[in-house]
Formats: C-alpha cells, structure tokens, sequence
C-alpha cells in the first residue's frame, strides 16, 4: 500500500486556477494508476480525474473536461491536478487515490491521501 499526501488547495475566485499536488511514498509508485477524487458535503465521493501508471492514458469527467489536466512525475513520485476555470460547484474536499488498476469507481481505489479543501467562490 502506498501512502498519499495531497497539496495544494486554497480558495480562489470563480475562474481562477489552482493546481493539486499529491506526494506518494514507497518505491512502487509507478505501479500504479492514480486518480482524483472529490466530495462536497452531504454528497458521495466522486471520481474526477485518473492517469494510467504509464501516463500515457487519462480519463476525465465531463465536468472538468477541458478545464483540469492530470498529470505524474514518477520520478518524483508525484500526481498533479491543474484545474482553470474554477466554478464555485467544484468546491470540495479533493483526495488523490492508488489502483492497482486503471478504474473510475472509488471502491476500486486501495489507498488514499487526506484530502485538501477546494473553495471558488462566485
């Protein structure tokens, strides 16, 4: 299991950018597909974003197509987030997860960071 530590948000205006950072621990972080999650309150936690262990496959959801990217640096055991054009519905608490495989479903996820909180106002 590797172990997650997300960074990176704040409060932003409405159309303001921020971008994520997730640091991972453990010398088998390449193996792994990673994703981004996010969960507002009173809501189910929902998938945002995963990267293959590769890189070289990405998924978004519609939501956030065209506005955030996800990208890793596997020699620095690190996944970013860069999200533009920020609404005030993606406020939420954002938390980086690992897979074994590349999967869009929370449960398929075996480990997860703390998460960091992402106001936009309007």
């Amino acid at each position: 299991q590797v172990q997650l530590v997300e960074s990176g948000g704040g409060l932003v205006q409405a159309g303001g950018s921020l971008r994520l950072s997730c640091a991972a621990s453990g010398r088998t972080f390449s193996s792994y597909a990673m994703g981004w999650f996010r969960q507002a309150p009173g809501k189910e936690r929902e998938f945002v974003s995963v990267i293959s262990w590769s890189g070289s496959t990405t998924y978004y959801a519609g939501s956030v197509k065209g506005r955030f990217t996800i990208s890793r640096d596997n020699a620095k055991n690190t996944v970013y987030l860069q999200m533009n054009s920020l609404k005030p519905e993606d406020t939420a608490v954002y938390y980086c997860a690992a897979s074994r495989e590349l999967a869009g479903a929370p449960r398929a996820f075996g480990s997860w960071g703390q998460g960091t909180q992402v106001t936009v106002s309007s």
